[in-house]
């Protein structure tokens, strides 16, 4: 008796040694996630910074039109007036990462509904998927004014729909990719159990195809952030979209470039959060690089 109860501490002891382990592992491989994602961010700023500041430097633009990044820096941070401008261009950008953050989450939501449509019946698919494609081929702006007409100028449901309209065939795209990509002898083994179409999909498919979900994310950033520029340029008139073309109207270049600057580095800093987020995902579902 006494051997055995032993054992069974030894075997206890054992496991909350290995489950430490793995735990420090994956903390880790958390940190080194984070910094890797964090360096690429900052090569990439840097090396636009530097590519900036050449054309800026080099090609001879007149000063007065055109900004640098030490323009910027000094325009927001160092000058007398910084605080004032900050004041001016904060709430620009956070009016338009609400907006990004609508079209995001707007046409992310479209694009796997319909994704799991279409993968569910054939005949949604080829009745939707022509609009779908009619809505990428048409210029955005030459279908503005009839989307805002349905929806009203200047209202949320304006932004939502350009974003999900800029963000959806991409997304979608890859979604449909990532759903085909299920193992068939994992969805043999749900059939042999019972399970039909939906349980597939629930259980096979949809987690199979997360890193294209994610893929799919990285690349609406940017488009949620263009679609965001678009509406408030041709809706809303708020944000940043709508004050670059008063910036340009009354030749406030130094207010120009700060925009540009700040929504750009907006764009690179999302991008890195979400490609952070999937790697934490990933790696806790075992299906992290290493894995894959």
């Amino acid at each position: 008796m006494t051997v055995i109860v032993q054992d069974k501490q030894t075997a206890t002891t054992a496991d909350h040694a290995a489950e430490t382990r793995i735990a420090r592992e994956r903390r880790s491989a958390l940190r080194k996630t984070v910094l890797r994602s964090l360096g690429s961010a900052g090569i990439t700023l840097l090396v636009l910074l530097l590519l900036w500041q050449a054309v800026v430097s080099l090609t001879g633009i007149s000063s007065f039109i055109a900004k640098g990044p030490l323009d910027v820096w000094q325009f927001l941070f160092v000058g007398e007036d910084a605080a004032e401008h900050r004041a001016q261009m904060f709430p620009l950008v956070g009016q338009t990462l609400m907006d990004s953050a609508l079209g995001f989450v707007a046409g992310m939501a479209v694009a796997i509904v319909l994704a799991i449509a279409f993968s569910l019946s054939r005949a949604i698919e080829a009745g939707v998927m022509p609009l779908v494609l009619l809505l990428r081929t048409i210029p955005l702006v030459s279908i503005a004014p009839v989307i805002i007409l349905m929806t009203g100028r200047g209202t949320t449901a304006s932004v939502a729909v350009i974003g999900t309209i800029v963000v959806l065939f991409p997304a979608l795209a890859s979604v449909l990719f990532g759903l085909s990509r299920a193992s068939q002898e994992s969805l043999d083994v749900v059939h042999v159990f019972g399970g039909g179409r939906l349980a597939g999909l629930t259980k096979v498919n949809l987690p199979g195809a997360l890193p294209s979900i994610f893929a799919a994310a990285r690349v609406s950033v940017p488009g949620a952030v263009t679609g965001a520029l678009l509406a408030e340029w041709l809706s809303t008139g708020t944000g940043i979209g709508g004050a670059i073309l008063k910036f340009n109207a009354q030749a406030q270049f130094a207010e120009l470039w700060t925009s540009i600057a700040l929504i750009t580095i907006i764009t690179l800093v999302s991008y890195n959060l979400v490609q952070i987020v999937e790697n934490i995902v990933l790696d806790r579902m075992g299906m992290g690089v290493s894995q894959r």
